[in-house]
Formats: structure tokens, C-alpha cells, sequence
């Protein structure tokens, strides 16, 4: 066959048919390859099932088939995917929703790579500095590996390599290996109120480490302890906190009243938090221990994690300290500059590293990750922070051919970083790659070349390819419920907005702070009773404004330092409402967090058949209880170690995934005529079936009818919470909260709209509304657009991110925001409102 006939032969899409995983019907679908194809849908519909759990699972499972059985017994992949076939898949590489969190010596320059190419640029153009101090002018020599003879003195020497100024290997720091942080104990918490004497336990450490004589051992030493600590003198204080240990013979009285004479070994506030620190082998006594512990930035090399010699070499003015603590936008502009600094000999050689260096850095710069500093320790960035950097790497890496796989990268992207992320997708496709994405953000479906929406519903109701087409083209299939968010016919508003003049109606809070982070001194004016959403592009300092200054002025005891006043307005409780998962393990479900199944244990040990077994409520225990499935615990599942294959979890083949024994299955609670259902087959029921099935008991009624009002209707009682996505989590922690009176609460939720399709940040803005109508104040940190436009009340911050960010751009009513000329989300806004 000729060249021309092989390109006819290839093929155009991924075939897959009969996919059953999770819960996916039978789906039969062609993904079209080199092309951007987004998967939508609404929450739990199956979207992830798809592109996790098909095309990439079988993607990387089959390329790493393909290795040898020694190189595949040290690489994780995943399982044989529940599928009849996938043809035509390539390799494929997945950019997860929540990539894993660095450890303490990554830092975003290590993550991105840029760290190696300025050490580079440092190790080759700059001035280096002799063994007696004398600089030596940047020369070609080093690039070809020469020594120096310094002009000065004339010693010979050999600069130092890339790796020698890595703070991983040679360039360490030798006080805090690297780390750029020393540990050591905080003296101000040994004795936190100095307003109580020694005898009245004044020094915390001896009360909590069984020290309880050492009050005695130090007033033999010529400590007073029946005076406040704040009267002692300096000399009794140096005793108290670091004396010597001496061995003193002290009476001591026991419970009973005898009294014995004892050596005692003296053990000084700092002594004895070293001790614990040793003998603490626990979480539990760690975290004891901890309270008395403080990190700070390393004495030696201020935080900068480099040796003294490694800060040595200079590129002009700058080490390489100076230069990682820049931001990107600003180190990007000073590496373009680099070249010209330099002797004509080198100018080439600065020219390509400059390149080098700008090529990957532009793509982050595009991608929004402008305002962070190379310096910036990895595991501080946030979940789209960190999928960004991946996402980036993944365009570095130029391959062809391969399935990318992006699950939600539009997670913490402004609207106006959307365009980067496009732009990422677009590079792919240009190497010769294809890329699936799973996304809610309409910005994202509207430039994808193709959607496939999957539904209609979530669950059960779930699971079947609704519709497939161009994103202009799917208002022509009546089954598609996203096609009226991408062509612009649903409405954006959704709920009565306060009017401008009556948003602080019911009072407000007002914050005072100097300057913390990049957020600037400010007068922060949030109004009660309302739902206010803080707004900006990433990195503007809508996490430090809300989080780390609203959040603690009216929650803690004290003012954090860089507040100065806080007028509460009567808030008297503040709950943040994250992401995090719920429960650590398959334990925790749907019926237990909610509190439904301490009610179904105890209703089910009322019937005939429980008490005729004499069965009590805590035998229906899945966890503990003699009803539960002693194959797998009660978990539902078993591990089977299949050798060189990775583990595989699979249903439990006793319970069938029911996580009770045979015993359970034969109590039945009978309701009228009905002979009712068995415990395990109510936890199959989804909370909208339960209602129907277990209505007759009110408590559990009233639980699950707010689980449904909380459009959690779809879960299963018997889902494992850990497994709930974020949005997910976060409504169920709502559920308890909800029908109280909220008047003296304020609710804080980050981001609430992560992983939701437009219909599911509808029922996200009723359930606000539901706290609203207790009386509660509602903030919300946002990129949704479509939340921002229902807001009360916007506090815009930038202009832009880090050292750029931290003003308060513009306030008021989303209208207003949308008319403000110095307000970049106001200017998205305005679109999406007239849209």
C-alpha cells in the first residue's frame, strides 16, 4: 500500500463499546482522536467514569502491557477496565483534579523545572567570586570548562556547576539542610500567661509531661513559684526555662497521704519539650508536642535554602536568591535582559538559555501562575496551582500521539486565564496528540472541537451518552441539557438580589488590617445577611482577605497581628465549608456521615424477625456489628494480590458489595402489606428511593429530604464519602446546618462551585439561599461566573495576582462590578450578563 493509503488507514476514533464502569450503562461511543473532545454532564453523571475509568485506564494499561514483567512490577497502573472493547486508544497520560502534594523541598521553580535552567544561566554567565572574595568577570571559559585565575590575587579556581547550586545536593544550606526552615521551641508558649505563679501550673510543659513535681525541684533551686511569673527575676526566669540538671531530694506527698523523700533530676521548661520530642511515637503525641514547637525562616540563609557560597555568583546585581525571589512576570522580563549584560563571546550562549528559560516560563505566565515566585514552597500552592504547573510539563514534554486525559483544569482559573488553558489544549493537538477534557466551565466546552454530554441524570439516572456534537451544534438534540448554557438561552440570574441601596440593610462587618502576604492595608465591609462573593484573578488575595484575615478577626480569641480592629456585626460563629474529602476510608458512607444509619440500626432491632434472633442495634453494624460480612469486614470489598500486577480492589464475591452476612439478609422491616426490605438492600437504595421506602420513620425522613434539597438526591446510602467529589462534600457537610437559625453565623465556602454543571450550581445557589432565609451570612470565594452574578454583594481584588494583586478593585452589586473600568472580572461579567 502507498504512503497515501496507510494515512487513509488510520484511524479517526477511539472506539468503545459496552462500558460498564461505575454507572455506565452499556455506553457505546466513538471518541474522535486529534481533535479537543469535552465530556460533560452533570455531577455524578458518569463524565469521569468515562474518562478516567475507560479511555485512560485502558490507555496506560495497555502501553504498560507492553513493558517487560520486571518493569511492570514498579509501576502502578490501573485495573482491566469493565469494558467489551476500546479500539484504536492510544497511550495516555491522565492530569488528575487533584495532583499530589509536593514535599518540603519542592518548590514552584523545582516543579516547573525553570530551577534548573537558571542555575544554568547562574553557573555559566555569572560573575563568580574567588576563594579571597574578588569577583571574576563572566567569561567563556567556564562554559568550557576551564578554571579561573582571578585578576586580584591570581588564585585558581574552579566555579561551581549547576548542581553545585542546587539546594537538593551541594548548594545546601548547612544549617537547615536545604529547607530554608529551622525548628526550634517557642519560649513564649512554655509559659503562656505569666499572670499565674509555678505552683498554679504557670509552666505548661511540666503539667502536660507528667512533670508535676518540678515546681518543687525549682523552688529548691531559688525559684519563687508562689509569685505571677511575670514578677520574677531575670535569674529565676534563665532557672525556669534553661537551668542545670541538678539532682534535688524533694518530699512528695502521694494520694493517700504518705509522704516519701526523692532524688529528682531537674528538668527545665526546654529540657522537658525535648524529652517529649524523643519519646513521642504517636500522632497523638506529636501534636502535644508540636504546640510548643515554631518554624522560621533559616538564620543563616534568611529562607532562601542556598549555601553562602551558592548565593555567591551574580548576574549583574542579582544571586541566584535574589532571582528565585522574584515573581515569574518579573523574572521573565529580567531574563530577556540577560544577554545584553554580557560579553559579546557569550551573548549567543545567553541568548539560548534566555530562550530556554522564557519558553517554558511564558506558558506558565499564560496559564495565570504569574504572580508566584520560584521561590514559593510547593506544597503552598492550591489544587489549580498545581495542575497548571502539570499541565505545563506535559506541553514541555513534546510527544505525539498520545491521549492526554485532563480531569477539571479550569479548577481556580479567573475567566480570563481560561484563554492560556485553551491555548495549552491547542499545543497538544499540534504536536500530534488528542486530548479528552472533563469540565463544567462553559469558557472551556465552547472551544472544544467536539462534546459528548453524558446523563441525563446523576446515579442511577446516569450513565448513557445524551447527546454528541459540535458545542454550536447540540441545541439541535432535545435531550441535551447543556446546550442552552453554551448558546446563551438560559437565564444567569436565578435568585431575588438585593438592591444597591439595601445590601447593608441588617448591618455589616468591618475589618481593619495592616498589610499580610500581598494583600495591601484595607477596610474590608462585608453585609450581614446577604451572600457576598469575593472575587479576582489567581493569586489577587481573595484566600488571604477571606481565610486568614475575615475568617480568624471574627473566630479566634485574639486578632491575628495584622488586623487592627474587627466590628463583628453580631456574627458570633463562622464555619469554613471546604473541599476536603469526607472520612479517610470506604467505612464512612452516604447513611453514616448524615446520621441515618444510627436511626436504621436502631429501627431495624425493633422488628419481629430482629428480636426473635435477639438481635440488638449494635449487631447491625456494618463496622463492628456480628451481622456484618466477615470476608471483608464490612467493607464491601476485598484486595486481591494478583503478584506482579498491581493490587486489585474488588467487590466483595460473599456480600456482593453489601458489606453484611447472610444473617442480615433474612431481617426484613415490613411496612403495611409490604414485607419491607433487608438493611443491605436498603443501603443500595438512593436517598430519593429511601424516602420512598423508609418515610413512615421522621427522623430519617427529615435527614434525607434535606440530602435531596441539597440536590444530593442521587447518592447511595451505602457510597463511601471519601469517593464524593468536592462540591459533593461540601453540601453534605450543609446537611446539618440547614433549618436551624443561622442569624448570628457566618458560612465561608472556597471555590463551592468545583466540579458542578451549570444545573448543579443552580441547586449550589438555592442551597445558599436556604442559609440565607435562616438568617445566615453567606461568602463565597468564586471564579463561577454564574455564581459571581447572583451575588448580593462582589469585593473584586487585584488588578492582578501576587505582588500586583491585593487592592480592592471595585465593590457593589454585580451590576456595578460589570461597569467598573479597573475590574478584569468585571469585564467578564459584563459579557456574561448581557449575554
Amino acid at each position: 500500500m502507498n504512503a497515501a493509503g496507510d494515512v487513509a488507514a488510520q484511524p479517526t476514533v477511539i472506539e468503545v463499546r459496552g462500558a460498564r464502569v461505575h454507572n455506565l450503562q452499556d455506553v457505546d461511543v466513538d471518541v474522535p482522536l486529534n481533535q479537543i473532545v469535552a465530556i460533560g454532564g452533570v455531577s455524578g453523571s458518569g463524565k469521569s467514569s468515562l474518562a478516567m475509568g475507560v479511555l485512560y485506564a485502558e490507555g496506560s494499561r495497555r502501553y504498560i502491557e507492553a513493558l517487560s514483567t520486571y518493569t511492570r512490577r514498579r509501576m502502578s497502573h490501573a485495573p482491566r477496565a469493565a469494558v467489551e472493547s476500546v479500539r484504536h486508544v492510544p497511550a495516555a497520560l491522565a492530569l488528575r483534579q487533584r495532583p499530589g502534594v509536593a514535599g518540603v523541598r519542592s518548590t514552584f521553580g523545582t516543579s516547573t523545572e525553570l530551577l534548573n535552567v537558571l542555575r544554568l544561566m547562574f553557573s555559566r554567565l555569572a560573575a563568580h567570586r574567588c576563594p579571597n572574595g574578588h569577583r571574576v568577570a563572566p567569561t567563556v571559559d567556564v562554559a568550557i570548562g576551564l578554571d579561573l585565575t582571578c585578576p586580584e590575587c591570581d588564585t585558581v579556581f574552579t566555579p561551581p556547576g549547576a548542581e553545585s547550586l542546587a539546594f537538593n545536593s551541594g548548594g545546601a544550606c548547612p544549617t537547615c539542610q536545604g529547607t530554608g526552615q529551622v525548628r526550634g521551641i517557642d519560649d513564649q508558649t512554655l509559659v503562656p500567661d505569666h499572670d499565674r505563679s509555678i505552683a498554679d501550673g504557670a509552666v505548661r510543659p511540666w503539667s502536660m509531661f507528667g512533670l508535676t513535681v518540678m515546681p518543687q525541684v525549682v523552688e529548691d533551686l531559688g525559684v519563687r513559684i508562689d509569685v505571677p511569673y511575670r514578677e520574677l527575676t531575670a535569674a529565676e526566669r534563665d532557672i525556669v526555662m534553661s537551668g542545670p540538671e541538678e539532682k534535688r531530694h524533694i518530699a512528695v506527698r502521694s494520694k493517700n497521704g504518705k509522704l516519701f523523700e526523692l532524688n529528682f533530676t531537674y528538668r527545665n521548661a526546654r529540657r522537658a519539650v525535648e524529652e517529649a520530642l524523643g519519646k513521642a511515637t504517636t500522632e497523638k503525641g506529636l501534636l502535644r508536642v508540636n504546640r510548643f514547637i515554631t518554624e522560621h525562616p533559616c538564620p543563616d540563609c534568611e529562607g532562601t535554602r542556598l549555601s553562602e557560597a551558592a548565593r555567591a555568583p551574580r548576574i549583574g546585581e542579582l544571586g541566584l536568591a535574589d532571582a528565585t525571589a522574584m515573581t515569574l512576570d518579573n523574572i521573565i522580563a529580567w531574563a530577556e535582559e540577560v544577554p545584553e549584560t554580557l560579553p559579546q563571546a557569550m551573548t549567543a550562549m545567553g541568548q539560548n538559555l534566555a530562550a530556554t528559560f522564557q519558553q517554558t516560563a511564558g506558558r506558565l505566565h499564560e496559564l495565570g501562575l504569574g504572580y508566584l515566585t520560584l521561590d514559593r514552597a510547593a506544597s503552598t500552592l492550591s489544587t489549580g496551582e498545581r495542575q497548571r504547573v502539570q499541565l505545563s510539563r506535559a506541553v514541555r514534554n513534546e510527544t505525539t500521539g498520545v491521549l492526554y486525559v485532563l480531569d477539571e483544569p479550569s479548577i481556580g482559573l479567573h475567566p480570563s486565564n481560561v484563554d492560556g488553558l485553551v491555548g495549552v489544549m491547542r499545543d497538544l493537538l499540534r504536536d500530534g496528540n488528542s486530548v479528552v477534557v472533563v469540565d463544567h466551565d462553559i469558557q472551556v466546552l465552547r472551544e472544544a472541537d467536539q462534546v459528548i454530554e453524558i446523563g441525563p441524570g446523576s446515579g442511577r439516572s446516569g450513565g448513557t451518552v445524551v447527546a454528541q456534537a459540535a458545542p454550536n451544534e447540540l441545541s439541535a438534540d432535545p435531550r441535551s441539557r447543556l446546550a442552552g448554557f453554551l448558546d446563551g438561552s438560559e437565564p444567569v440570574v436565578t435568585r431575588a438580589r438585593s438592591t444597591a441601596d439595601a445590601v447593608f440593610a441588617d448591618g455589616r462587618i468591618t475589618v481593619h488590617a495592616t498589610p499580610f502576604r500581598t494583600v495591601e492595608a484595607l477596610t474590608l465591609e462585608v453585609p450581614k445577611s446577604r451572600f457576598t462573593v469575593v472575587t479576582g484573578v489567581s493569586g489577587s488575595g481573595k484566600s488571604t482577605l477571606v481565610l486568614d484575615t475575615l475568617v480568624p478577626a471574627l473566630a479566634d480569641d485574639e486578632l491575628p497581628g495584622h488586623v487592627r480592629t474587627v466590628a463583628s456585626g453580631g456574627i458570633e460563629r463562622v464555619q469554613v465549608v471546604d473541599a476536603d474529602p469526607i472520612g479517610i476510608n470506604v467505612r464512612s458512607t452516604v447513611a453514616t456521615y448524615s446520621g441515618v444509619m444510627d436511626d436504621l440500626r436502631r429501627a431495624y432491632a425493633d422488628t419481629a424477625d430482629a428480636q426473635v434472633a435477639g438481635l440488638a442495634a449494635a449487631d447491625f453494624s456494618y463496622n463492628t456489628g456480628s451481622l456484618r460480612c466477615e470476608r471483608c469486614s464490612g467493607t464491601g470489598q476485598v484486595v486481591l494480590d494478583v503478584q506482579f500486577l498491581p493490587d486489585l480492589d474488588i467487590v466483595c464475591p460473599d456480600c456482593d458489595g453489601g458489606r453484611y452476612g447472610p444473617a442480615a439478609v433474612r431481617v426484613r422491616r415490613p411496612v403495611g402489606d409490604d414485607p419491607g426490605l433487608a438493611l443491605p438492600e436498603v443501603l443500595r437504595l438512593t436517598v430519593v428511593d429511601a424516602v420512598d421506602r423508609l418515610g413512615d420513620i421522621r427522623r430519617i425522613r427529615t435527614r434525607l429530604q434535606t440530602l435531596i434539597d441539597l440536590g444530593l438526591g442521587y447518592l447511595t446510602l451505602g457510597e463511601s464519602t471519601p469517593a464524593l467529589s468536592g462540591g459533593e462534600a461540601q453540601r453534605l457537610k450543609l446537611a446539618a446546618e440547614l433549618g436551624r437559625d443561622q442569624g448570628a453565623a457566618m458560612f465561608v465556602f472556597d471555590e463551592p462551585s468545583v466540579g458542578l454543571h451549570p444545573l448543579d450550581v443552580r441547586t449550589l445557589i438555592a442551597v445558599l439561599q436556604r442559609l440565607l432565609d435562616t438568617g445566615a451570612t453567606v461568602v463565597v470565594i468564586e471564579h463561577d461566573l454564574d455564581v459571581i452574578a447572583n451575588a448580593d454583594h462582589l469585593i473584586d481584588l487585584g488588578p492582578g495576582g501576587g505582588l500586583d494583586g491585593g487592592r480592592i478593585i471595585a465593590t457593589g452589586t454585580p451590576g456595578e462590578v460589570a461597569g467598573s473600568a479597573d475590574s478584569i472580572t468585571g469585564r467578564y461579567l459584563d459579557k456574561h450578563l448581557t449575554r
